[in-house]
């Protein structure tokens, strides 16, 4: 169910769209009432915009005069607090027991009683250096009135009342404050010679005093039918613990006092220890109020609590909301209204530019009608626009009858020629693809013959010279006798670089050869032949600590010369010897040659430990007199890939660089001989 509402939805959506975009009454609907609409969107918006700023800050302004007129409050009951004491002190009744004598503790007993009759919380006299080390009465008496906290025993000291009356159990941890901020005046008491004699000091305790909260509130927030501005609240704050308050336990239902919460820290942070006033929203126990909040200060000028005053943010959003709600209302009753207007001012207009839309379709999909008349004056531009419609409708019949019977002829002549062009490139291609591989044989045997016939004019070119070499070194030695024994070395050496040059001619000879009736072919299996190579080997590397691994599974016979393959297998064997420097594993071993399920021949690897080919070198490895050892020829490689190439052989080479290198010898059963390549160059 709520896949088919959703594709419900999104096809409604898609089908508005279309509309809006193909038919010309909803787009002549939109240009005509987009205006009306743009502009009162914008003036809706510039309203809110502005009466949300301004009513705002006027919000903040209104918190922040309450809390004014709070402070100020508190300011004149400082100042009757401190009337009511210097008027006791001053009083008949207290000047004639003072002058009189009496008992110390009768005079402070009753001084105390008096302090319901000025409505003071606690009333003391106390005598010149009593307390004066304690209290600091000579320090104290320089302000009228003021703030200050004291701790448990003070408060004692003052009232044994005072500081029961003054805890405050703190809600979220479960402790109590004992310390009390108090509003304290302190008048200095002189007899009748004028001499001090002591100090008056009388005040009240804000902790727990409820009644002057709510005396305050009922000051600065006096309706409570302001649905704006519901009825505020007023908090008292010891640091930031509140200690006097009318803000609610639960705002909803309005219940209890939250005495012995405390502030959040954004508040707390700027009033506290900044010592700044707060006009924000704020967050007050458990819902966010419109807040103003700013220090008390002590004697000192320390920060030692807060005054707040506030109400409730979502009344008055909620009020505003529904006021913003109410105009969007009316304003889009206005457009509904005003787009009725334009639809039915203009469906006079639409009907006729419809009926040509339905033809136009119609047209699109294959049927001849015609617009026709309008009902329109016929100076109408629309009733000109549908004649000349018509009258184009026509012309294209006309046309399109010619177009047709000029294809039909055209098709015809494009059929004859495409069936002679696809006879004669058939026959193209197939001379293409013959003369091509004629190409590609005659390259090959002319690079061979080339090739052939160079290196072995280079051979015997060479092997001329280095017989007469010979012979003259041996005339030397033997015309020498026993006095060559002092040239031996120099006479070796010359014989082996002889040797040497005949190698390399042997070499070429035999790249050049290309086969011939020397070459025997026969068939022979592969593991004898295998086992041969490695013996010849050994013997030859007896000195070097070379390791032979050797795994022979070919049972396939194949067509080759036994004595090329094994100068084949020989030579590289000693190349891996050689890439191993002489130390490390070869393996050798052989397999049948099978693909798909077929068994073609017999493979043979040779696998070293040695340095590895570079990546760059493997393709030209098989090239001739490519060489990268000092006294190799660069022929050995390449011989072997031409003696195996004249039967269908292959040479192969996998190689990862610094570990090393696998020959990989592919011999197929039948002996496929290079008609081309048979002829000695």
């Amino acid at each position: 169910m709520p896949n088919s509402g959703t594709n419900s939805y999104h096809g409604f959506i898609a089908k508005w769209r279309y509309r809006f975009k193909t038919m010309v009454r909803y787009r002549l609907m939109f240009l005509t009432s987009a205006p009306i609409i743009l502009t009162l969107m914008a003036l809706i918006g510039i309203t809110i915009y502005w009466s949300i700023h301004y009513t705002w800050q006027s919000t903040l302004i209104d918190v922040s005069e309450r809390l004014e007129v709070a402070n100020n409050s508190i300011e004149l009951i400082q100042q009757k607090q401190a009337n009511h004491v210097e008027a006791f002190a001053e009083s008949y009744d207290f000047r004639i027991r003072l002058e009189s004598g009496i008992n110390e503790l009768a005079l402070k007993k009753w001084v105390t009683e008096q302090k319901q009759r000025y409505n003071l919380d606690f009333l003391c006299f106390h005598r010149v250096g009593e307390h004066d080390d304690k209290f600091n009465y000579s320090k104290l008496s320089k302000s009228e009135s003021f703030f200050e906290l004291l701790s448990h025993q003070e408060l004692k000291a003052l009232d044994k009342n005072l500081a029961s009356r003054a805890q405050v159990a703190v809600l979220d941890s479960g402790s109590v404050e004992d310390r009390g901020l108090v509003s304290r005046t302190v008048i200095p008491v002189h007899n009748n010679q004028d001499q001090l004699v002591g100090y008056m000091d009388g005040g009240l305790l804000l902790n727990n005093s409820t009644i002057l909260v709510d005396q305050i509130r009922d000051l600065i927030y006096p309706s409570e039918k302001d649905y704006l501005r519901p009825l505020g609240t007023l908090t008292l704050f010891l640091d930031d613990l509140r200690i006097s308050t009318n803000v609610p336990l639960d705002s909803k239902e309005h219940i209890g006092r939250a005495i012995g919460t405390r502030v959040s820290e954004e508040v707390r942070q700027t009033v506290l220890n900044d010592g700044k006033q707060w006009v924000d929203r704020a967050f007050v126990y458990d819902a966010w109020y419109i807040s103003a909040y700013q220090p008390i200060f002590d004697k000192n000028d320390q920060v030692i609590g807060m005054l707040y005053t506030g109400y409730l943010m979502w009344p008055f959003l909620k009020a505003y909301v529904t006021n913003i709600v109410e105009i969007s209302f009316i304003t889009i009753i206005l457009l509904l209204i005003s787009g009725v207007m334009v639809y039915r001012g203009s469906r006079d207009l639409f009907n006729p530019i419809e009926h040509i839309h339905r033809v136009v379709k119609m047209i699109q999909l294959g049927k001849e009608t015609r617009i026709g008349p309008l009902g329109l004056d016929d100076e109408h531009e629309l009733a000109q626009l549908a004649k000349q419609f018509d009258n184009m409708l026509d012309l294209l019949r006309q046309r399109k009858n010619e177009l047709k019977f000029a294809a039909i002829e055209l098709e015809g002549k494009v059929q004859q020629r495409t069936a002679s062009l696809e006879e004669k490139t058939a026959e193209l291609e197939l001379h293409i693809q013959l003369l091509n591989q004629t190409r590609n044989k005659l390259v090959v045997h002319e690079k061979l013959a080339a090739l052939g016939e160079l290196t072995a004019g280079i051979a015997h070119e060479i092997n001329n010279p280095s017989a007469v070499i010979l012979g003259n070194v041996e005339l030397i030695q033997f015309e020498l006798g026993e006095d060559a024994q002092r040239v031996q070395e120099e006479l070796d050496a010359i014989h082996a670089q002889i040797d040497r040059i005949r190698n390399i001619t042997r070499s070429l000879l035999q790249y050049s050869r290309q086969g011939g009736v020397q070459d025997e072919i026969t068939w022979q299996h592969v593991n004898p032949i295998i086992e041969e190579s490695i013996t010849l080997v050994k013997t030859g590397s007896k000195k070097r600590d070379v390791e032979f691994v050797t795994d022979l599974k070919a049972h396939s016979s194949v067509e080759i010369n036994r004595h090329q393959l094994l100068q084949i297998l020989v030579n590289l064997q000693m190349n891996g010897i050689h890439a191993m420097q002489g130390k490390g594993k070869l393996t050798v071993s052989s397999e049948d040659w099978l693909e798909d399920g077929q068994e073609r021949g017999a493979l043979i690897h040779i696998q070293d430990e040695g340095t590895g080919i570079k990546p760059e070198n493997l393709k030209r490895i098989f090239s001739p007199f490519y060489t990268t050892k000092r006294d190799g020829t660069g022929l050995g490689l390449s011989v072997s890939q031409s003696i195996l190439s004249q039967t269908g052989g292959e040479l192969t080479v996998e190689s990862e660089y610094g570990q090393g290198s696998c020959f990989t010898i592919r011999l197929p059963k039948k002996a496929e001989i290079d008609l081309l390549i048979s002829t000695k160059a």
